[in-house]
Parts: C-alpha cells; structure tokens; sequence
C-alpha cells in the first residue's frame, strides 16, 4: 500500500470543490507518508512524538527518503513539525517521480503544478481507484481536506487506529494553519495596496 501514491493520483484523477494547492497537497502527502511509516512499523508514535522503528521496512524510494530524514535522536520530532519540514515541496517531488515512472504525461487537464498533466492507464491508478471507490476511511479523509470528495460506495469504515487518528489531526490542523496564514497574507497585502491608492 503506498497512501501518498494513491492520494497524489486522487487528487490529478478526482474532481474537486476546489482547485488542489501544491502547498496544501505537500503537508497531506507528508501525512500519507507517515501513515506508511507508522503501518510499516519503521516509526510509532508516543503522544505526538515520531519514534524510529524498524528503518529498514519501506521499500519504496520516496519513503525510503522520508526514513532517511526521520530525527532519531531524543525529544524525537513532533507530527507537527515533521510535516511542515518534510512537506515542503513535496508535491513537486512527487510529480517528478511520477513523470519518471510514466504514470503522467504532459497533456490534459490544469493541475496543482501549473502545467498540463494526465494520468495514463496503469496498475497503481486502477489500485487507487479501487481504495477510493471503496470508500477506505484513511484515504478519505485525507482526499477531503483538499476539497476532494466522493459519494461513498457503502458506509465509511471509522479509522481505529489511534497512530492514524493522531496524524490526520495533524494534518488537519497544518491545512487550516496554511488557510489562515493565506488569508492573513491576502489581508495585509490588500491594506497595503490601499494605502498607495488612498488620495492624499
């Protein structure tokens, strides 16, 4: 199961609410890596603190990254703190993986990324067609906090596990921390722009 490879093809496959932001899709996708890690045991949790487990568990490249940058020294890193370091430009990393995997190619529909890119057929787009058309709860959630959502094949399963609950609160909170700080951008630059324009 790779979740970031998954959420990355929802979010170029799906419709949304909303244009998906690479700022916004970089902190969920460093969330995804995290549920791997912790479902692969190379790191738990102890509160809100990433312990180093069985580092040697992933087997795919990019998590292979992400393992290799884990703090592995005491206090260990927050959920918090992990995403907004490891989720910078992430998305990025990720389309550039995807492209030289052949997963995408230049063309169709405007993405996150600013150019053109589809989706062509393949094994990891129709596995994470099926996780999303099952409704898997994890997969879900981190799809809707980017404004894409789906009518449920069935009822949505509740995620159990409290590592999984842990950092989907995490991310949540980053997303609306992100928002905030937009917004509060857009207010100052828009302050700023009526001073000059005000008449002396």
């Amino acid at each position: 199961m790779s979740t970031p490879q998954d959420l990355l093809i929802v979010a170029l496959d799906v419709e949304g609410t909303r244009p998906v932001r690479s700022g916004e899709l970089s902190l969920a996708l460093a969330g995804a890596e995290l549920l791997d890690l912790s479902k692969s045991r190379a790191i738990r949790l102890d509160g809100d603190r990433m312990v180093p487990g069985d580092l040697t568990a992933p087997t795919d490249r990019l998590l292979k990254e992400a393992v290799a940058s884990l703090v592995v020294a005491e206090p260990f890193e927050s959920v918090g703190d992990w995403l907004w370091r490891r989720g910078r430009d992430l998305a990025a990393t990720y389309m550039a993986a995807f492209e030289s995997e052949g997963l995408v190619q230049k063309q169709g529909r405007r993405h996150f990324r600013g150019g053109h890119t589809a989706l062509v057929d393949s094994v990891p787009r129709r596995r994470a067609a099926e996780r999303w058309s099952s409704a898997e709860p994890v997969l879900r959630t981190l799809a809707e906090g980017l404004g894409i959502t789906a009518e449920p094949a069935g009822e949505i399963q509740e995620i159990a596990d409290d590592a999984a609950e842990t950092v989907l609160a995490a991310v949540n909170g980053a997303l609306q921390e992100l928002e905030a700080e937009r917004q509060r951008r857009s207010i100052e630059e828009a302050a700023y722009d009526n001073v000059w324009r005000s008449p002396e």
